[in-house]
């Protein structure tokens, strides 16, 4: 029986490519695969640790109004990050507004410019 041994990438739909990578390669210092082909449409490959994220600039079938306002609560893409604090000033300095985890560990949730939720914990870079 096949098994799953670790997640590939995750591809995110964004309006504008240009800005998410502003979002994600300035404020979360993720760095762009230079070396992935051209796929014929606008989009990003980002690197997060030996996976990566996909952004593909697509019209998005998903309602940027109306979604929960705590991202743990949406479809949502987790990223283990080593100073969720600084991140937190980071963000608050680029106005982008976020939540705290509810359970008090050290994690916070926001969306990209284009309403995809992110869960941006704290830890080990042993696991999660």
């Amino acid at each position: 029986m096949p098994e799953a041994i670790r997640i590939h990438h995750v591809s995110l739909i964004v309006a504008d490519t240009k800005r998410s990578l502003a979002f994600y390669r300035g404020l979360l210092g993720l760095i762009p695969d230079e070396h992935r082909p051209d796929l014929g449409y606008p989009g990003a490959w980002l690197w997060v640790g030996d996976q990566q994220i996909h952004l593909l600039e697509l019209p998005n079938p998903d309602p940027l109004q109306g979604r929960p306002q705590h991202g743990g609560r949406d479809r949502h893409l987790a990223l283990a990050m080593r100073d969720v604090a600084s991140l937190a000033l980071r963000l608050e300095q680029a106005g982008i507004a976020f939540t705290r985890s509810r359970s008090s560990r050290p994690a916070i949730f926001c969306r990209d410019p284009d309403g995809n939720a992110l869960e941006l914990m704290e830890t080990a870079l042993s696991g999660c």
